[in-house]
């Protein structure tokens, strides 16, 4: 069945470059093949990833792919063997080598279609799929163990504040640095503490209020060399979990705290998931959905601009125009 229009607008990338080099273009009517849906969207959300794929020149590329990894939207038309029906809202989180979220339309496989609950606006939504399920993956990557300290770095940002609100309820004690204005809403979330990344001795002061006990696990999002450097704050048989970037080598000599390496790749899964992934996947985003609509998860919060502004909103966010609010783009005037 076709419920979608015969033309619709897309964002487009001819080269590597910046955001305002997107050019619209109207393209013509789409259809999914097997297992894949073709959504309506009416809800974008803008990432970082977004804007750094857009600066590089990513395999298969080609002039005129749409980028964008998130959006919101509704089921217009679906594949052989989806049983999704027609009409359903759902969010979403597109593979980098496929046709992307920066459309009107967009054709996304059904594995990866998470179905909003009602009492989810579709703003909370998109502020789920990019963020919401890199913080569980990066969660999932560390032993469930009691009584434990954890760190995590960026606090501010959309996975980390989700990230820190996961931790909180396996019982840890969280730690996290961010700019001394998110302080008071992270105090008040639960966490033991927050630091300001700025200075310098943050890192000392940490030590001192952990005293005789070492950090367990420390989630960083802020690049690989930063992560090295937080390498001695993890005691024995500890965690390091790189979420922006990865280390290449051991931060530290063998056979001394044991620490364990972790990498989050969330996009991969569109390459490398089995169908036990994708069921894990879907149970993940529904869960996280879950704690929006009963309000027992606390989300950046966000800003909604046109799908015209589409390249100077992802603009704003990639020069820091816009801190702290997570971009989300309307498709519908």
């Amino acid at each position: 069945m076709n419920a979608h229009a015969s033309t619709f607008r897309v964002w487009t990338w001819q080269a590597p470059g910046e955001p305002e080099q997107l050019r619209l273009e109207m393209r013509g009517a789409i259809s999914p093949g097997p297992g894949e849906i073709v959504v309506r969207n009416t809800m974008i959300a803008l990432n970082p990833v977004d804007w750094k794929v857009i600066a590089a020149s990513p395999d298969g590329w080609r002039p005129g792919h749409v980028p964008g990894v998130d959006g919101v939207g509704i089921v217009a038309e679906v594949g052989d063997g989806v049983s999704i029906p027609l009409g359903t809202r759902i969010a979403y989180h597109q593979g980098l080598g496929k046709p992307g979220s920066f459309a009107e339309y967009t054709i996304v496989g059904a594995d990866c279609a998470l179905v909003i609950p009602d009492g989810v606006s579709d703003e909370s939504a998109a502020g789920i799929p990019c963020p919401g399920l890199t913080a569980w993956q990066a969660l999932a990557k560390v032993p469930d163990m009691p009584n434990r300290d954890v760190l995590v770095t960026g606090a501010g940002g959309a996975v980390s504040l989700i990230l820190t609100q996961l931790a909180l309820r396996r019982n840890w004690r969280v730690w996290a640095t961010a700019s001394p204005v998110h302080r008071e809403r992270l105090l008040a979330l639960g966490i033991a503490g927050t630091f300001d990344y700025r200075d310098e001795a943050w890192r000392a002061q940490l030590t001192v209020a952990l005293g005789s006990r070492r950090l367990f696990a420390v989630f960083d999002t802020t690049s690989g060399a930063y992560a090295r450097g937080l390498a001695p704050l993890v005691g024995y048989n500890g965690h390091l979990v790189c979420i922006q970037d990865r280390l290449e080598s051991p931060p530290l000599p063998p056979f001394t705290t044991a620490l364990s390496l972790h990498e989050v790749a969330l996009n991969s899964a569109h390459g490398h998931a089995t169908v036990e992934d994708w069921r894990e996947w879907r149970q993940a985003g529904a869960h996280v959905l879950d704690a929006v609509r009963i309000g027992a998860l606390d989300l950046q919060q966000h800003i909604v601009t046109a799908f015209d502004d589409l390249p100077a909103s992802l603009s704003a966010l990639k020069h820091g125009r816009v801190r702290g609010r997570k971009i989300l783009v309307r498709t519908e005037a």
